[in-house]
């Protein structure tokens, strides 16, 4: 398999397993919840039930971020071929590879290690627009293109 849509299932798969985990969250909170019982100390009952409320409401956020995560990938086409560094670009710099896409961190494919990075992480954004043999300043240091598929 090419490496872009390698890289691009590894980070498919990535989101999938965050958005079962938060899955997985509110579901023991909301069980969390509806085991709490009523007591002779009725605040501790309260307080119970708002804790696990809490901890599902934190989770329906990060739901929700995934979910935000698997739309950014569902736009991103990995057979297309990328002239510039842009979403979907796979950038071979004098810093490391990277990959255009979600902010996924370290991924390792047959043996090579990636980084998926947003568009809007301040390497991507350093880099953005740039083409082969163009340098960039990250962190105040150049960086050089090296490749783009």
């Amino acid at each position: 398999m090419p490496i872009k849509p390698a890289l691009h299932a590894a980070c498919q798969h990535y989101v999938q397993q965050r958005i079962k985990a938060c899955q997985h969250a509110m579901q023991a909170a909301q069980e969390s919840a509806n085991s709490e019982t009523k007591s002779s100390a009725g605040d501790k009952y309260e307080t119970g039930r708002a804790m696990a409320q809490n901890e599902r409401d934190r989770n329906a956020v990060q739901l929700q971020q995934a979910k935000q995560l698997q739309g950014e990938l569902d736009r991103i086409q990995p057979d297309k071929p990328c002239d510039t560094v842009r979403p979907g670009a796979l950038v071979q710099t004098s810093m490391g590879r990277f990959y255009i896409s979600i902010s996924a961190g370290k991924l390792t494919v047959e043996g090579q290690d990636y980084f998926a990075v947003s568009a809007a992480a301040p390497v991507a954004a350093a880099l953005s627009g740039r083409r082969v043999g163009e340098q960039a300043v990250f962190n105040g240091k150049p960086v050089q293109i090296q490749g783009i598929e």
